[in-house]
């Protein structure tokens, strides 16, 4: 049996009739410094971070209205089942074989799902929402048969009633013949799914669960998001570079190059110069980190990544037609996406520091206020109007450093080491 000190935080024996043996071999070991993520989950990602390019992809091959909602709907599946794994990663040890045999399966689920999403909507729904239900009913049910008995039991089994549920309906969806009844059916499943945490998956017979019994290590989820997000970035740079490969090196397209390159470059700077590590130590300390991990992670960082999506698209699209008429299409993608990832790590640092920054305020009226000239002057390109985006971002990323800088200088100086004599 694991040393008692190892376990999740709150953690008691589990009552007579349990098997303590075999839930804590399989609980994950957490030090002081919480624990660190595997080789394997950063493996893992890889299948999801397939996914997202997909999404991109879809989005570059549909950018209507109509196909914005549908990556977004699929988004919203994807980053689900992503983010359920990563809950069940940070109490079960990877490393240990039977975790990493689950997670083998849903690897291969997840890796056949993303590659049904360009057909999600036309004939491979089944393939789709059968493979997405897999890994989430699936996984799920592993986990109910490992912590029967534990105390960890009857949380994962209110979620399973909540995954099992929407799952009927994502099949039924892609039973029916109409687009509109499948996204209507789509829709529901999801909004069902991301409105059972808020209220505790409340269920018959088994009552719900607090953010109290989400004994989550807070540093091991801040960094699952994190390492999520930089290899998202970094598939946007390696996309972004194949997409530069296959056009001629003109003067335009490589300053295209050059602005999608540096404004990648400013996101992950406004996330990860300091407000990354900030956050993370205060999850790892904070009284309630389910809670946390819930509203700042589950949930926030979701906005991050459809702006990743949807600054991806501008990118393939600016390198593809530097010159010309700017479209509406292409201003919404332009501004849309570091807009919603602005937005979004705005939201992260409310949830977590509490109060929204003035910058971001201002950033994302600067952007905003770019769709008029975009809209209204023919001189302006495409490659003008994603310059000015990019300057945004790389304008809101040197501000941050400087606040940062001058908040170090205004701290109190640490005392220093005491004189002998």
């Amino acid at each position: 049996m694991a040393d008692a000190a190892h376990r999740p935080e709150g953690f008691t024996a589990p009552g007579a009739g349990a098997r303590p043996h075999r839930v804590t071999a399989l609980l994950r070991e957490r030090g002081e410094q919480g624990a660190r993520v595997t080789f394997f989950e950063l493996f893992f990602d890889l299948v999801f971070v397939f996914a997202i390019t997909q999404l991109s992809h879809l989005l570059l091959d549909h950018l209507t209205v109509r196909g914005a909602a549908e990556t977004l709907l699929l988004l919203l599946a994807v980053w689900w089942a992503w983010m359920y794994t990563c809950w069940t990663t940070n109490w079960f040890s990877p490393d240990h074989p039977a975790v990493r045999l689950m997670l083998v399966a849903v690897m291969v689920a997840g890796l056949f799902m993303a590659a049904m999403l360009p057909g999600a909507f036309g004939d491979k729904a089944m393939w789709f929402a059968a493979a997405y239900v897999a890994i989430q009913v699936g996984r799920t049910l592993i986990v109910v048969v490992w912590t029967w008995g534990h105390e960890l039991g009857p949380n994962f089994q209110r979620v399973l009633f909540w995954q099992a549920v929407p799952g009927a309906l994502w099949i039924g969806g892609a039973l029916v013949d109409g687009h509109d009844a499948r996204a209507g059916l789509w829709l529901l499943a999801v909004a069902l799914e991301y409105l059972a945490p808020w209220h505790g998956y409340a269920t018959p017979l088994l009552g719900r669960s607090s953010t109290a019994e989400w004994t989550i290590d807070g540093a091991h989820m801040a960094e699952r998001c994190q390492l999520f997000l930089i290899i998202a970035l970094g598939e946007t740079v390696l996309v972004t570079g194949a997409t530069f490969g296959d056009h001629t090196p003109t003067a335009a397209v490589t300053t295209g190059l050059v602005s999608a390159f540096v404004g990648t470059v400013a996101l992950w700077w406004i996330y990860f110069d300091h407000t990354a590590d900030a956050a993370a130590e205060r999850i790892a300390s904070s009284a309630d980190p389910g809670r946390l991990g819930r509203s700042a992670y589950t949930f926030v960082h979701i906005v991050m990544v459809a702006g990743i999506v949807v600054g991806a698209v501008a990118d393939e699209k600016v390198l593809a037609h530097p010159g010309g008429h700017i479209s509406t299409a292409f201003t919404i993608v332009a501004l849309g996406g570091p807009a919603l990832f602005v937005a979004g790590h705005a939201l992260f640092k409310r949830a977590v520091f509490g109060g929204f920054t003035r910058a971001r305020a201002t950033a994302l009226l600067a952007l905003a206020a770019l769709a008029v000239p975009a809209l209204a002057l023919d001189s302006l390109t495409p490659l003008a109007l994603h310059i000015c985006a990019a300057v945004v971002v790389v304008a809101l990323a040197l501000w941050d450093v400087r606040a940062y800088r001058l908040q170090l200088r205004e701290r109190p100086p640490l005392p220093g080491p005491l004189k002998a004599g």
